[in-house]
């Protein structure tokens, strides 16, 4: 028997298909997280196939209720599930709204397991679009009940690593990010015995460039300014403090079995190639496409077949230049921590994940500065201490390491502020 077969099989192997494709009709899909970033554009893809998806169900945190309405209309839907149940009302009112006389409305479902009660509804697919560390237990759910499970939500992985390969079969997992959907792609052209190295890109963010000191006095709104995508606030800041790419360090570890000192990171301004594959023999597989989410969801969404038109194609008959740059670990040190907080594993990254969490709220509020965020962040993984190892990790111990972390990085946070009025 040879090493790559006696090796279990990663949580994401594009050479295994979970759930074989067999059957008429379009497949069944759940979509959590529907009115953000991912899920508008998966409607978007879904609406513009309809021959091969049908979602069947979609769940929002509840702030943008008329959108949501809309959605479950042209969707057809059967279930709306809302994490607010103060949303409720409005809900209902929109609903009335968007359906016609006489159209039946679907079911509501509301709460903080309403996200989860979905993801375990019978369906093909389960979309998990969340943002942060509450799609945890949506993942677990679609997981038990057996579903393909696309994952956008990367916290969810890097909180409950553990969890997560406790219940996930070979397959069971498409990744959605664009940097892990790309690595997805490369990592079919080659065996695993044969990759060498995983070379996850990025961006640079707004700060590309910039010295630690000279990140001192920035302002939210030059944080916010991401160059090339359009994302949430938490996701833009995380951008810029590069807090996103150490978490898809941690990320690529945990999805592709690969060490963390064989996953490198580069800065690639353009953000064309989304990531790439180095194998053994000196040949590097990049995957590129222009920048647009819509083509790593139709690979979530899609896999192991390509939906045709899913997102724009380069123009190879127009001149253009691509550029990669070292990582600058001294005015970004995130990368560097989060591989530490990932080969400590256990509770750490959740610590890691919710003390930045916190620290990007207080930054948005103007109570901490910039670089402020991973000053504090690495002040919490240091009184952390020993994290829970292993198979004893629980549900109960990602979030009590997960409460504790805001707390403490809250407190810090608070401190910190004080500090800087007296000063």
């Amino acid at each position: 028997m040879t090493d790559s077969l006696a090796r279990p099989a990663p949580l994401a192997d594009p050479h295994l298909v979970y759930d074989a494709l067999a059957g008429d009709g379009p497949k069944d899909v759940v979509i959590l997280g529907s009115t953000g970033s991912i899920g508008t554009q998966a409607i978007d893809l879904v609406l513009r196939n309809p021959d091969r998806f049908r979602v069947t169900a979609l769940s929002a945190n509840g702030g943008r209720v008329a959108l949501l309405a809309e959605q479950a209309h042209r969707l057809r839907v059967r279930t709306v599930a809302v994490a607010r149940e103060d949303a409720v009302p409005a809900l209902r009112e929109a609903l009335a709204a968007a359906y016609g006389a006489g159209e039946p409305l679907p079911e509501i479902l509301a709460g903080p397991d309403a996200a989860t009660q979905v993801a375990a509804s019978e369906c093909h697919t389960v979309l998990n679009g969340i943002t942060g560390s509450i799609g945890l237990a949506p993942t677990l759910a679609a997981l038990a009940a057996g579903r393909t499970l696309a994952l956008a939500n990367k916290e969810s992985l890097i909180v409950g690593g553990p969890l997560v390969k406790g219940l996930a079969k070979p397959g069971q997992i498409i990744p959605v990010d664009s940097e892990h959907a790309a690595l997805f792609q490369a990592l079919a052209s080659g065996n695993r015995t044969d990759v060498r190295k995983l070379v996850v890109t990025a961006s640079g963010g707004p700060f590309r460039g910039r010295t630690k000191a000279e990140l001192d006095d920035v302002t939210v709104e030059d944080a916010l300014a991401h160059p090339t995508w359009a994302m949430g606030p938490v996701i833009t800041i995380n951008s810029a403090t590069f807090v996103n790419k150490g978490l898809e360090v941690i990320e690529a570890h945990l999805l592709y079995d690969i060490p963390f000192d064989r996953i490198e990171v580069v800065v690639h301004p353009q953000s064309y190639v989304h990531s790439m594959v180095e194998f053994t023999d000196g040949s590097t597989i990049a995957q590129a496409t222009p920048p647009d989410m819509r083509g790593p969801i139709a690979i979530g969404l899609g896999w192991p077949e390509r939906v045709p038109d899913a997102a724009p194609a380069f123009d190879w008959s127009k001149a253009s230049t691509w550029e990669f740059f070292p990582l600058d670990n001294e005015a970004f040190p995130s990368v560097d921590l989060a591989r530490h907080v990932g080969q400590l594993a256990g509770t750490a990254p959740a610590v890691f994940n919710a003390a930045n969490e916190e620290c990007v709220e207080a930054f948005l509020n103007g109570a901490l500065p910039f670089n402020g965020i991973m000053e504090t962040v690495t002040r919490v993984v240091e009184e952390h201490g020993t994290p829970v190892m292993g198979t004893s990790l629980t549900v109960s111990d990602v979030l009590e390491a997960e409460t504790w972390a805001r707390a403490r990085a809250r407190e810090l946070t608070a401190t910190t502020a004080s500090a800087e009025a007296r000063a």
